[in-house]
């Protein structure tokens, strides 16, 4: 069972402690408010109250021996979160994740020891952003910097056409990996497979199926929405 120490459990970090618990994740949730450590108690595998610029504290509760340490303390605590990020790598905690309102405090994270930085106000702008620009992508996973592979439900124009038709390569600079056949098309069609593995250019695309493809954010964007 891999150990979290979470330090700071302001808004973003009361519900990242939360969430890994749930994981059944052993997790350590630090803050310096009473008030916050009591909310957050009863839903972690141990909540304390203490200074996470005290080394000699956090090692009395184990945090040295945290597999994984969030620091979550915001931009009024800057100078506490930078303490805490070298007093994390003192002791030895080889994950260290610093949440960063900007990118200038991110950097400064960086230089003393956080081996990553969070980023949760902008990843969440540009997170909506993209949804609204382009509402017909659903979930995407992000394997490069503006480039993943996202969801997708096949618009209407796709309905009937095969693969070859449709010139995903060649139109938008997109690959399609695999088609999910959604259950109108199971039933409509007999369809027996549910997943379609590196489909080939004669396998036929059917509105509502779910496409799972892979290219740059600005090329799935381009795609129809009917």
């Amino acid at each position: 069972m891999r150990r979290f120490a979470v330090i700071g459990l302001g808004r973003f970090g009361q519900k990242l402690a939360i969430a890994l618990a749930l994981s059944g994740s052993e997790v350590i949730a630090i803050d310096r408010d009473r008030n916050e450590v009591e909310l957050i108690r009863d839903q972690v595998t141990h909540a304390v109250r203490l200074d996470s610029t005290d080394e000699d504290a956090m090692k009395a509760q184990g945090v040295d021996k945290a597999d994984v340490a969030i620091i979550a303390l915001g931009q009024v605590s800057f100078e506490a979160a930078i303490l805490t990020v070298v007093n994390l790598r003192q002791m030895g905690v080889k994950q260290i994740y610093a949440r960063a309102e900007s990118l200038i405090a991110g950097q400064v994270f960086s230089k003393v020891g956080a081996t990553e930085v969070i980023y949760p106000e902008i990843e969440s702008a540009q997170r909506w952003a993209y949804k609204l620009i382009a509402p017909q992508i659903g979930e995407k996973i992000d394997i490069a910097p503006g480039y993943c592979l996202a969801r997708v439900k096949a618009p209407g124009s796709f309905d009937g056409k095969t693969v070859m038709d449709l010139q995903l390569r060649q139109k938008y600079n997109i690959n399609l990996v695999l088609i999910k056949r959604s259950e109108e098309t199971k039933a409509r069609k007999d369809e027996k497979e549910s997943i379609i593995s590196f489909p080939m250019p004669d396998t036929t695309v059917y509105v509502n199926d779910i496409l799972m493809i892979a290219g740059s954010d600005a090329d799935l964007a381009k795609l129809p929405q009917e």
